[in-house]
């Protein structure tokens, strides 16, 4: 024996028309998007910008990134020794750069892993293209958003001092103390 609650026919009905009046009567919260720039969070993911100067080739980012979308070609150069007699010096010259943005999944692994930070986010977001084959962004291109970077966020006050710097303070001040005991010791 199951009870059945009974309704009056056209309850949900009305319902539904007082949750659309009420709607209909409040504002809404949309943007209107090509009209009204969005208001992004500080450090908004957007698309990778390339720091040129900073990229020594090392091809780290390439071998790290899960997808294969980015591309680095470069050449070694010979750099002559800066003093007669000294030896001379190889570098590794960028030729191309680039980054396939149709198969990125911006996961940052590529930003993370750079060891002279060469590859930083930039909020920028609006780099449609009609054609997927456009989405293959070179080193100029990448260049070209490195001033929207936004800086790095500052240091906390409060926060601890890094256990390497104590680390090199304390040995740069046992090096200090020998030299002083050192002239101390050949002035008399």
């Amino acid at each position: 024996m199951t009870d059945k609650k009974k309704t009056v026919p056209g309850t949900g009905l009305v319902q539904g028309l007082a949750t659309t009046f009420k709607n209909m009567v409040t504002p809404a919260h949309t943007r209107q998007y090509p009209d009204v720039a969005p208001e992004l969070a500080p450090r908004t993911r957007g698309v990778i910008a390339l720091i040129e100067e900073n990229c020594t080739s090392c091809m780290l980012c390439a071998r790290e990134c899960p997808d294969w979308c980015i591309y680095i070609d470069s050449h070694k150069e010979t750099i002559p020794a800066p003093n007669p007699g000294g030896r001379e010096r190889s570098r590794n010259v960028l030729d191309r750069f680039a980054i396939d943005f149709s198969l990125c999944m911006y996961c940052g692994i590529c930003i993370e892993v750079c060891p002279f930070d060469a590859l930083e986010w930039s909020p920028e977001f609006e780099y449609a293209e009609y054609d997927l084959r456009e989405l293959l962004h070179e080193k100029d291109r990448l260049g070209a958003w490195v001033e929207s970077v936004p800086p790095p966020v500052a240091l906390d006050d409060a926060a601890e001092e890094p256990k390497e710097i104590a680390l090199a303070q304390k040995s740069a001040a046992k090096k200090q103390a020998a030299l002083d005991a050192e002239q101390q010791g050949s002035a008399e």
